[in-house]
């Protein structure tokens, strides 16, 4: 029978960023949440392109958005944030059992929604000559996710309340940086 959960998991272990997007957005929310999916071998989640090559973020070279390069360089590390976003928000909604049906509900609506904007995004980049997956990425926030694999608590916490928060208070800045730039 095909569920929520295990339609969640199906969706993660997509590894073309494009197909998992417009899935992903495809979603149909009213499935039957269903029971508990089985876990599959570590490795394989999410499922990932061979690009953009995962660096340690120290190694992301910092340009500036007043030249096409480093705008191009921008948006495509907040595309990458949104596939992970993506990823997160499935990635919660098939691992974390016993929650009430509503739970899942809304965490596959924030997928759709970190899809959307990984498509406007991605779009964005062709504007500006880049695709997805042309330059390096760090990884993260998938590393924290991993690190909280087994605690709903602790996933919560620290990934969409700490991490991701992070990323919402650089969200003025960047965006004057981008005006001031004419993008």
């Amino acid at each position: 029978m095909i569920t929520l959960r295990s339609t969640a998991l199906d969706l993660l272990l997509i590894t073309d960023p494009d197909e998992k997007a417009r899935r992903t957005r495809a979603m149909d929310v009213t499935l039957p949440v269903g029971a508990d999916v089985d876990i599959p071998a570590r490795g394989i989640i999410p499922g990932r392109p061979a690009r953009p090559v995962l660096v340690p973020h120290t190694e992301l070279s910092k340009r500036s958005v007043h030249t096409k390069e480093g705008r191009a360089a921008l948006i495509h590390s907040l595309a990458h944030i949104e596939q992970n976003a993506v990823d997160l928000a499935l990635d919660i909604c098939w691992r974390f059992k016993g929650m009430p049906d509503h739970f899942y509900v809304q965490w596959m609506g924030v997928a759709r929604e970190e899809a959307m904007h990984f498509e406007l995004l991605r779009d964005h980049l062709a504007t500006l000559e880049c695709r997805y997956g042309d330059l390096p990425a760090h990884n993260a926030l998938w590393d924290m996710a991993q690190r909280t694999e087994h605690d709903l608590l602790a996933r919560l916490a620290l990934v969409p309340r700490t991490a991701e928060a992070r990323g919402l208070d650089a969200s003025p800045p960047i965006k004057a940086k981008l005006v001031k730039a004419g993008d």
